[in-house]
């Protein structure tokens, strides 16, 4: 009997202290005009990922991301998991780079592995340790 008291007083006492963390959540309905811009952002973003692919895929690319220690596929892996707003900014480095630019954008993409390496979102680099 004194078993059951305790189990139910402790159990109330955490049912109580877990009723001020309980989270409400709103819906709301969205346009069609919504859905629309999503999906034409999201076909942008595809086609930008595309432009950097095939600029990466160039021989002369590869070569220089080989000999500064970047793996070619990880490194399209990665364009492929870019946002469409990082996809944006990198494709229209590309477009706007002098012609040699690419390296501009290899050492772009570099930085950015580097930061999510260091972040712990990945594990691309030997030599950086995670802040996680």
């Amino acid at each position: 009997m004194i078993f059951v008291k305790r189990f139910l007083s402790a159990f109330l006492a955490v049912s109580i202290l877990f009723t001020g963390s309980i989270q409400t959540v709103q819906a709301a309905m969205i346009s069609t005009e919504q859905v629309a811009a999503a999906s034409a952002f999201s076909a942008a973003g595809n086609d930008d990922r595309s432009r950097i692919v095939a600029a990466l895929s160039r021989e002369d690319v590869q070569a220089a991301m080989v000999a500064r220690g970047i793996d070619p596929a990880q490194a399209q892996g990665r364009v492929a998991a870019m946002t469409d707003e990082e996809a944006s900014v990198v494709a229209s480095q590309l477009d706007t780079a002098p012609a040699g630019g690419i390296i501009g954008v290899i050492v772009l993409i570099f930085l950015v592995l580097l930061l999510t390496d260091i972040l712990g979102f990945t594990k691309v680099y030997p030599f950086t340790r995670s802040v996680r």
